[in-house]
C-alpha cells in the first residue's frame, strides 16, 4: 500500500493532508470542549448546530468550487484555502459567544468545501492506475482517521500541559504547513474541453445531474446516510456522554481515539479485501454493522448504570463503529472514479462532497438535539433508525449486478442535457435512447 508514496507529488500531497487533518482533529476536540464551557449540558445541541452550519457551507460552496476547479490553477486554489483556514483558526480561542462560533465555523468550512473536492479530484490524475488509486484511497482514509485517532491522543497529552484554547493554534500551524507542502508540488491542470460554453447553472449543477443519474451513485448516497448517522452520534455526543460521567478532558480525547482506532484498522485491511470482494458487498455489510452497533448501544445506554463500566462498553462500541464506518466510506472514491471521465471528475467529486453532506446536515442536529432535549438512548435509537433506512435504500437503489462498465439509457434527458450522456472513460458509459422513459432493470 505504501508503494504509491514513491510518487513525489502524491507523497507531498499526502503529507499535506495528514498535517492539515491532525490540526483539524485538534480543533474538533477543542471545539467540543469550548461548546461545553459555553453551554454546559446543552453542548451537544450547540455542537450539533455548529456542525450543521459546516454542512450548509459544504453543500453551498462545494458544487461551485467543483464547477470552476478546472478554470483556475489547482495549487493556487489549495494554498489559498489553507491560508484562509489558518487565519480563522487563530480567532477561535477568543470566542466568548455561541454566535461567534457559528460565524467562524461557516467561514472555515467554506474554505474546506473548496479545498477538499479539488484535492480529491487531483489524486486520480496523479495516480491513473486503478490499483495505485485504490491504495491511495486507503492511505487517504488513514489520513482522515488521524483526525479521529492521532489528534485526540495528541490532544489528550497536550491537555495535561495547557488549556484547550491552545489547540486551535495547532490547527493554524497544520494549515500553514499543509500550504507549504502543496507549494512544493507541481499539480496537473486539466485542459478545458472545447465547446464547453455552459452557463453558471450548467457548470454548478453538472456534477449533481451526472451523480443522480447513476444508480451506483444513488446507492452510495444512501450508504453515506448510514455512515453519517454513525459519525454524527460519535462527534456530537462523545463530549457530553464522557463529561457527563464525570470523566476528564483526556478521557474525551481517548474515547474519540477508540473510534479512530477502529477506522484506521479497517483502512489498513481494505485494499486486500477489495481485491477479492466487490465494493457493494463490503459497503453494505459495513452499513449493517453500523445499524447493529447503534441499536446495541441504545439498549446498553437504557439499561446500564452510568460509570466506569459503561465507559468501557462505550469504547468497544466506538471501536466497532469506527471499523464499520471506514469500510463503508473508503471505497467511495473508486466508485466516483469509475463514474466520470477526467474532465467531469472534479464536478462529480464536488457533487459527492455536497450531496453526502446533506446526510450530515440531517444527522448532526438530530443527534445533538435528541441527546440534549430527550436522552442519549433516544439519540442512539434515532441514529440506528436513520442508518437502517440508508442501508435499505442502498440495497434497493444500487443494482446487485453492477458491473464496472455500465450502459445507461437516459430517457429523461432533454436536449440540453444530452451532453451529460457523453461522459465516458472506458469504465462508465451512458447511451442515449429517448424512446425509453425509465431506467433499465
Amino acid at each position: 500500500m505504501l508503494s504509491v508514496l514513491a510518487n513525489r507529488t502524491y507523497r507531498h500531497l499526502f503529507m499535506a493532508q495528514i498535517i492539515a487533518l491532525v490540526g483539524t482533529g485538534l480543533a474538533t476536540v477543542a471545539l467540543g470542549l469550548l461548546a461545553y464551557d459555553i453551554a454546559g449540558k446543552d453542548a451537544g445541541a450547540v455542537l450539533g448546530t455548529a456542525l450543521a452550519i459546516k454542512m450548509i457551507a459544504y453543500i453551498g460552496v462545494a458544487p461551485v468550487a467543483g464547477a470552476f476547479a478546472n478554470k483556475v490553477p489547482r495549487r493556487a486554489l489549495l494554498v489559498s484555502m489553507d491560508l484562509i483556514r489558518a487565519s480563522v483558526a487563530m480567532f477561535l480561542p477568543f470566542v466568548t459567544e455561541i454566535w461567534q462560533v457559528y460565524v467562524l465555523i461557516f467561514v472555515l468550512q467554506s474554505a474546506s468545501a473548496a479545498f477538499t473536492p479539488t484535492f480529491q479530484a487531483t489524486i486520480p490524475d496523479i495516480l491513473p492506475d486503478e490499483r495505485d488509486y485504490t491504495r491511495a484511497l486507503s492511505l487517504s482514509r488513514l489520513a482522515y482517521d488521524m483526525e479521529n485517532l492521532t489528534s485526540p491522543i495528541l490532544a489528550a497529552g497536550l491537555l495535561t500541559l495547557m488549556s484547550y484554547h491552545w489547540l486551535f493554534s495547532g490547527t493554524a500551524v497544520g494549515f500553514v504547513a499543509s500550504a507549504l507542502l502543496v507549494v512544493s508540488t507541481v499539480l496537473p491542470r486539466p485542459t478545458p474541453k472545447e465547446g464547453d460554453q455552459g452557463g453558471i447553472y450548467d457548470k454548478t449543477t453538472r456534477g449533481t445531474r451526472i451523480y443522480l443519474k447513476t444508480p451506483r451513485m444513488r446507492g452510495l448516497l444512501a450508504l453515506t446516510l448510514a455512515a453519517a448517522a454513525t459519525s454524527a452520534m460519535v462527534i456530537v455526543n462523545t463530549v457530553v456522554i464522557v463529561r457527563g460521567l464525570g470523566f476528564s478532558q483526556r478521557d474525551v480525547a481517548l474515547t474519540l481515539a477508540a473510534f479512530g482506532g477502529g477506522s484506521i484498522t479497517a483502512a489498513l485491511t481494505l485494499p486486500r479485501i477489495l481485491d477479492r470482494l466487490s465494493d457493494r458487498l463490503v459497503m453494505l455489510v459495513a452499513a449493517c454493522v453500523m445499524v447493529l452497533a447503534l441499536a446495541v448501544m441504545a439498549g446498553v445506554t437504557a439499561t446500564m448504570t452510568p460509570g466506569a463500566g459503561y465507559w468501557y462498553v462505550l469504547l468497544v462500541g466506538w471501536l466497532v463503529m469506527g471499523i464499520a464506518y471506514s469500510a463503508s466510506v473508503t471505497p467511495s472514491g473508486r466508485l466516483l472514479r469509475r463514474s466520470a471521465n477526467a474532465d467531469d471528475r472534479p464536478a462529480l467529486f464536488a457533487a459527492q462532497f455536497a450531496l453526502s453532506h446533506i446526510c450530515w446536515l440531517i444527522c448532526y442536529p438530530v443527534a445533538g438535539q435528541l441527546g440534549a432535549r430527550v436522552s442519549m438512548t433516544a439519540a442512539f435509537a434515532a441514529m440506528a433508525c436513520i442508518a437502517a433506512a440508508g442501508t435499505v435504500l442502498a440495497v434497493w437503489l444500487w443494482p446487485a449486478n453492477d458491473p464496472d462498465v455500465l450502459a445507461h439509457e437516459h430517457g429523461d434527458l432533454d436536449q440540453n442535457d444530452a451532453h451529460l450522456a457523453q461522459h465516458a472513460n472506458g469504465d462508465h458509459a451512458f447511451v442515449i435512447d429517448n424512446r425509453h422513459k425509465k431506467w433499465p432493470k
